[in-house]
């Protein structure tokens, strides 16, 4: 009980804190003197009626004795809310005729006298402050009656449970403590009714707020609070010092209640009821922090909403942030990537571009990615470092983050929301997986086909149709993407339109292939694909199931004054034959080289990177990026040059 103790002890003391962040220097025209921060014990003085409250002179209500929050005394507080020595001058130990008595009717006797110094004090509150202000608000209309209300929230409510029944209870139990010599089953019978503070301590902060501004907005508001605060009945404390009382009652229940037990003899009848009793203060505390929680979980959520420009299809109270920040998205256009803003509740993924003038909101929200059927994965990219692939039901962003860490822990992040999500909603799912591999992959993208976004193919790493295979030009063939498939295709080949359930069944563009399949339709013979060419080996299969694969540069006449970069496989199933491709996810090569009788030779002396082909005549050469990965080459090329065949997987010798 104690770890439970002490986290409740630290939420009040950061309530402490909130308050003394939102403090006025003063209530109203007083003069503050560090020598006289002195802590009043509670309810010293006992309430005066409503009547007595005269208007003091100007010289009054600057007298020394009229004194506001002090930060030596919220200090001070917060330290003894955390060790419990606040206590030590309530102890009634230091009166001699207390010795005589049992210990635990001391503790009692100590509990009945600070429930009726707490009992005055809500008094003044609710009957004295709270009514006063309500009657000038009705009276002169200087103030709304509702600010009066926001202000001290349900405290009519905890004044009239404590002064109608738990301070009876315990002056009847304590007047009768020789024949009933117990304590627990009182507060067992009261202990729920204290969860009616978790609306006072959640609406305290708002209510310092509002405090602070009506009375500099309003002399006559002002007025009354001065007035107030200098009568006798308040001890030189301001305002916020008893609004502070209530927030720190149910700490106090606990700590002398823990002491009670601890006194009580092993055998006593009232050990379960106490013990029974202090569980239930716990719990009433623990009300309260989860109501402070909650109060400073809606705050921040308002703040970031407010940044987003209180859309209203996003704007959800229920929501939870759980990472913001700054990633890079890959264009499958531009080269270089993008600045962009990530916002990650427990339900959504926000995809924000930053606004240039930030008046108001300072992003504007691109895409919503749900949560639910949102998968996330790392991508192997030598290109784009630290990249990552967020794929949803309504996009599928390819992510760039600036170091590996930050990577991992936003793919930990999204994972951990899926996670929590399925967890949630896991009595409504047919989970039934299978082994993981390249062949289920293949199945599930195809079951998936139209239910979510695809990642698209790149522009950059296609120079023909995915499709036709003939190449792109910016006159008469341009680049096209399948909604369904993400593939780069032609006019042509796009030219269908299927509905995609994650586009909301709206029209889209498609491929042929994913018109058929979604639509199942059949295409006109004129629009049939035809027979498979012998250059028509697919790169991507390539790069996935061969000998050797990496860029080289293509240099000689052959290939034209530029010079340019292919991309070279010698596939597995084909290992006697060079595969040139203009880009790694053609589809068709741009030309092929049987290797079989080629003669390797190096290149110029000058540059260790290059290397040639040679026979009867033809010589190709080529340039790799680094002399290791020439030497692979040229020991790949050998062996296919000599009708080797490669003996497994395991020679792998591919970049």
């Amino acid at each position: 009980m104690e770890g439970p103790s002490e986290e409740k002890l630290a939420s009040v003391s950061n309530l402490v804190s909130v308050f003394e962040n939102n403090r006025m220097s003063a209530a109203g025209p007083s003069i503050h003197r560090p020598e006289e921060d002195k802590c009043h014990p509670p309810g010293s003085r006992s309430p005066q009626p409503p009547g007595s409250w005269e208007k003091p002179s100007l010289g009054e209500a600057l007298e020394p004795g009229h004194r506001t929050v002090s930060r030596r005394y919220l200090s001070s507080l917060k330290n003894k809310l955390s060790s419990g020595t606040w206590r030590k001058s309530y102890l009634p130990g230091t009166d001699p005729a207390s010795g005589t008595q049992e210990p635990e009717k001391r503790i009692v006797q100590e509990l009945l006298e600070t429930e009726q110094a707490y009992v005055a004090r809500l008094h003044l509150l609710d009957q004295v402050f709270f009514q006063e202000l309500l009657k000038e608000a009705r009276s002169s209309k200087a103030f709304p009656e509702d600010v009066v209300k926001l202000i001290f929230s349900n405290i009519s409510s905890i004044y009239q449970f404590h002064s109608q029944f738990f301070l009876p209870e315990l002056q009847r139990r304590l007047d009768d403590w020789t024949a009933t010599p117990r304590i627990g089953d009182v507060i067992q019978k009261l202990a729920p009714f204290l969860k009616m503070y978790s609306e006072y301590v959640k609406n305290f902060e708002r209510a310092i707020e509002l405090l602070a501004t009506w009375t500099d907005k309003s002399p006559q508001f002002q007025e009354v609070i001065v007035r107030i605060q200098s009568s006798e009945a308040s001890g030189s404390l301001t305002l916020q010092h008893h609004m502070l009382e209530p927030v720190q009652r149910i700490p106090r229940y606990e700590l002398l209640l823990k002491e009670y037990i601890q006194k009580l003899p092993n055998q006593a009848p009232d050990r379960n009821d106490a013990q029974k009793a202090l569980d239930m203060i716990f719990s009433a505390a623990q009300h309260s922090n989860a109501a402070i929680k909650e109060m400073e979980r809606l705050q921040d959520l308002w703040e970031v909403y407010q940044r987003l420009g209180l859309e209203d299809d996003i704007v959800d109270p229920s929501n939870t942030l759980l990472r913001e920040g700054p990633v890079l998205k890959i264009s499958f256009r531009r080269s270089d990537p993008m600045e962009r803003y990530l916002f990650l509740f427990n339900n959504m993924l926000l995809y924000c571009v930053p606004r240039v003038i930030q008046v108001g909101a300072h992003f504007h929200v691109r895409t919503r990615i749900d949560v639910a059927g949102m998968k996330v994965r790392e991508l192997s990219d030598a290109e784009f470092p630290h990249a990552f692939l967020v794929s949803g039901k309504q996009r599928t962003l390819e992510l760039q983050a600036r170091s590996q860490e930050e990577m991992i822990s936003w793919m930990q992040a999204c994972q951990a929301a899926i996670d929590q999500l399925e967890k949630r909603n896991e009595t409504f799912k047919a989970a039934v997986q299978g082994p993981e591999g390249d062949t289920q992959e293949q199945e599930l993208q195809s079951e998936e086909l139209g239910l979510r976004a695809p990642q698209w193919v790149r522009d950059k790493m296609v120079t023909m149709c995915m499709r036709c295979q003939e190449p792109f030009n910016a006159l008469m063939r341009r680049r096209h993407h399948c909604r369904a498939c993400g593939y780069v295709v032609c006019a042509r080949c796009s030219d269908y339109r299927a509905e995609l359930k994650y586009d909301d069944n709206r029209s889209n563009r498609v491929c042929c292939d994913c018109y058929v399949f979604l639509t199942g339709s059949v295409l006109p013979k004129d629009k049939e694909d035809r027979k498979r060419g012998i250059l028509e080996k697919g790169s991507v299969l390539g790069s996935e199931q061969s000998l050797m694969c990496s860029f080289l540069q293509l240099l000689g006449d052959k290939w034209g004054r530029s010079s340019p970069r292919g991309w070279c496989v010698i596939p597995w199933d084909d290992p006697l034959v060079l595969y040139i491709y203009a880009a790694p996810q053609d589809t068709r090569a741009h030309t092929s080289i049987p290797l079989l009788g080629y003669q390797v030779a190096p290149g110029p002396q000058a540059d260790p990177r290059v290397f040639q082909l040679q026979q009867s005549g033809q010589q190709y050469a080529f340039k790799a990026e680094t002399k290791e990965l020439r030497d692979r080459w040229v020991k790949a090329v050998e062996r296919a040059a000599s009708g080797q065949s490669p003996g497994g997987p395991d020679e792998d010798l591919s970049d």
